[in-house]
């Protein structure tokens, strides 16, 4: 079982109450990725939105010439994957690669946009934290 502490250390999440984190936390799977494993590359299917539990990742673009572009370097707390939720992106526009031994938190999709309806206030408050982190 996730632990509550782990949700609170997530900028995506800090927003939320204990009682919010706890029913967030039913919906959130945890995956594990080895150092230099590809987590998904442009072009892939998105399925949600991934927190970084521990570790770092590595977030690139292919250029035109074949060469890798480094965008950024996310470590614990951080998240990627937004544009799949807020924009319904359908279609990741970015590869991600472990850079050392990883693990995520990853609320999916679906999950993500049934709480438009069950929990308003959770979404809301999800969908602030996206915006305060892109305005920066």
């Amino acid at each position: 079982m996730i632990d509550i502490a782990d949700l609170k250390k997530q900028i995506l999440l800090k927003e939320l109450n204990d009682e919010e984190l706890l029913m967030i936390r039913d919906k959130i799977t945890v995956e594990s990725y080895p150092r230099g494993t590809l987590i998904f590359k442009e072009g892939e299917p998105t399925k949600g939105i991934y927190l970084v539990k521990n570790g770092k990742v590595e977030i690139s673009k292919s250029t035109p010439d074949g060469w890798k572009q480094t965008l950024a370097i996310l470590n614990e707390g951080h998240f990627f994957g937004e544009l799949s939720v807020i924009e319904d992106k359908k279609v990741h526009g970015a590869n991600v690669t472990a850079v050392e031994n990883t693990e995520l938190f990853l609320l999916k999709t679906e999950t993500f946009r049934s709480l438009e309806d069950s929990h308003p206030q959770v979404m809301y408050k999800i969908v602030k934290a996206i915006a305060r982190v892109a305005s920066k």
